[in-house]
């Protein structure tokens, strides 16, 4: 492959490295530091001008610096001449658009509270008209929660900043041409960018994973721990032909109460999820599984971002295997957890980088599965 370089970021250079052992290359040469005062320093040593640059930076580990390292990298190969530059973000930081408010205890609340509706309804009914509007600001101050309308019906809108089309203003205006990621937590997040964002799918690696190492997996039941990721586990349980579950978790104001939909006795479980962070929402799935009949309990799942205390959560739990990819770094985890394996999506990734660079189709290498298969 000529003219193109593949530089690496600092918050995942072991993936770099198998992205470019896949493609026959070798990482760009670059220096990333920091100066005395924290600031980011970026230098490269590879020139850049009219080649198709690659800069892999997963949203993981220090996710501010490694953000604006990125953002000096992009820049740097553009005011350098690059022909075209692409950001390969495996896991993208800011794109968790929260679909339900939460309160200020970190609850997440679909309704203002019965006791607290009447109070603000007393309130809005005794104050004059000219002072309507400011007793209602104070009311809504101390409750922490605003009505969507006038009619105080209960539905409210929370004024929670959604970063994550800064971010993507932030790297289009950088200089970049394209974006490459993998199973956005919102597709929707596409639409922040004006620029081409390939959101690759993890569901080839996930059922050769399947096939390969679950016994019987057929008899297993696909199950999603929340609703948002039912269309996931439905598309990979059609693949495979077989059943699906789901676990729905009411968001209520007091207790979130999870409901199983499924039948799930006596049967092996897979949960699929795109992303985990404390693992609280898939320990509680996993239990009410285990709670319903199910024998064992595989969860699968992209990007495994394990922060606080979550992997101790997951060695407490009754998760038999946590099968996740090696989106970003991986090694501490599996040494602290013994119920962790790693599978490896470089080979999706440098294959899609080759089909970039070579002007060819990035959804028609789905079609073909050799690639995933060696």
């Amino acid at each position: 492959m000529k003219n193109i370089v593949v530089f690496s970021g600092s918050s995942h250079p072991h993936l770099t490295e198998l992205i470019c052992n896949q493609l026959g290359l070798v990482p760009g040469k670059c220096n990333l530091s920091k100066f005395s005062n924290q600031e980011t320093n970026v230098e490269l040593f590879e020139s850049v001008r009219g080649k198709d640059i690659f800069i892999v930076q997963s949203g993981c580990g220090h996710v501010n610096d490694n953000l604006i390292e990125l953002l000096i990298m992009v820049s740097a190969c553009k005011i350098t001449s690059a022909k075209r530059i692409v950001c390969v973000i495996p896991s993208f930081p800011y794109s968790r658009l929260p679909n339900s408010p939460y309160t200020k205890n970190g609850k997440t609340i679909s309704r203002i509270p019965e006791s607290e509706k009447s109070k603000l309804e007393n309130l809005t009914k005794t104050v004059e008209p000219s002072e309507s509007k400011q007793k209602k600001n104070v009311s809504i101050t101390n409750l922490g929660e605003i009505p969507a309308s006038n009619d105080h019906s209960g539905q409210y809108k929370h004024w929670t900043c959604r970063a994550g089309n800064l971010v993507a203003k932030m790297i289009v205006e950088a200089g970049a041409d394209n974006i490459m990621t993998m199973d956005l937590h919102d597709p929707q997040f596409q639409g922040f960018f004006d620029i081409p964002v390939d959101n690759l799918s993890s569901q080839t690696l996930m059922t050769k994973y399947i096939k390969m190492n679950i016994p019987d997996y057929q008899q297993a039941v696909i199950t999603s721990p929340d609703a948002g990721g039912a269309k996931r586990a439905t598309a990979l349980a059609e693949s495979l032909k077989m059943a699906v579950a789901l676990v729905h978790k009411d968001r209520g104001f007091h207790n979130d109460e999870m409901t199983l939909v499924g039948d799930v006795k006596d049967k092996v479980c897979i949960l699929i999820d795109d992303i985990i962070d404390t693992s609280s929402t898939i320990t509680k799935a996993a239990q009410l599984l285990v709670d319903n009949g199910a024998k064992k309990i595989y969860a699968l799942i992209t990007h495994a971002i394990l922060s606080g205390d979550a992997v101790q959560r997951i060695n407490d739990s009754v998760i038999d295997e946590l099968i996740v990819s090696n989106s970003v770094p991986q090694d501490e985890h599996v040494k602290q957890c013994k119920k962790i394996k790693v599978f490896d999506i470089a080979p999706v990734f440098a294959e899609t980088i080759r089909r970039i660079h070579n002007g060819e189709s990035v959804s028609s290498q789905y079609r073909v599965s050799d690639i995933y298969m060696e």
